[in-house]
């Protein structure tokens, strides 16, 4: 399958007005063609299963290349699956996307299919790690973003715990990143691990929860008991 192939596929499941909606909502100058996300799940669940592990990375490349917001879209959910083999392909170019982060929808789903990747090798960690030191806040939630497999697992082995705690002290150097995004991203970890392990969400609130902003803290804590 080529580019215009998968570009043409997508186009015809535009629906009318849908793209100025989408490029007022998510305020990005880029091109928006009005797709609608079970479309474009159909269309990459169908050209994951006709595509080499090569072919899709190809693709997904060069369907991020053109900027379009459904068109990286479909780039990522190419890539969401948790057995591709081999994947170290697919891990690189997803790397290679976080530096173009500029809104949380193209973040989110480029992160749900680093997730994958992520759980499948967990000492890409490491690199992961780097993101956090980034100027850029989208390169900083990513890291965030991409660990939350690991704040919904009820029995952590030893070395989901390191994952955990790590990241964990991530989240307690970004309470005072003043960004909106990055709090977010922290409240949002945080409110997914109380789920499974409150007790140390309620430990971090009460070492960090004064240098967070009362939006975020009020997230985090939504499923913990009151007075936390």
């Amino acid at each position: 399958m080529t580019l215009n192939d998968a570009l043409e596929a997508l186009k015809a499941h535009a629906e009318p007005g849908r793209a100025e909606g989408s490029a007022d909502y998510h305020k990005v100058p880029r091109a928006y063609l009005g797709v609608p996300n079970p479309a474009i799940n159909d269309l990459t669940k169908a050209w994951r299963q006709q595509l080499t592990v090569e072919d899709r990375v190809t693709l997904a490349r060069d369907l991020w290349n053109t900027d379009i917001f459904e068109a990286r879209l479909a780039a990522a959910k190419l890539l969401t699956q948790a057995r591709i083999k081999p994947d170290q392909a697919a891990w690189d170019l997803i790397k290679s996307w976080v530096p173009d982060f500029d809104s949380w929808a193209i973040a989110d789903h480029a992160m749900m299919a680093g997730q994958k990747r992520l759980q499948a090798d967990p000492s890409r960690i490491d690199e992961v790690e780097e993101w956090t030191r980034s100027d850029s806040h989208w390169t900083r939630r990513a890291a965030m973003v991409i660990t939350l497999p690991w704040t919904k697992q009820n029995h952590p082995k030893p070395q989901d715990v390191e994952i955990r705690e790590r990241v964990l002290g991530w989240a307690g150097a970004y309470v005072n990143d003043p960004e909106w995004f990055i709090q977010k991203s922290v409240a949002w970890w945080l409110r997914d691990l109380s789920k499974h392990d409150p007790d140390r969400v309620i430990q971090f609130l009460r070492e960090h929860g004064k240098a967070m902003k009362p939006f975020s803290r009020k997230e985090a804590s939504k499923y913990l008991p009151p007075r936390v």
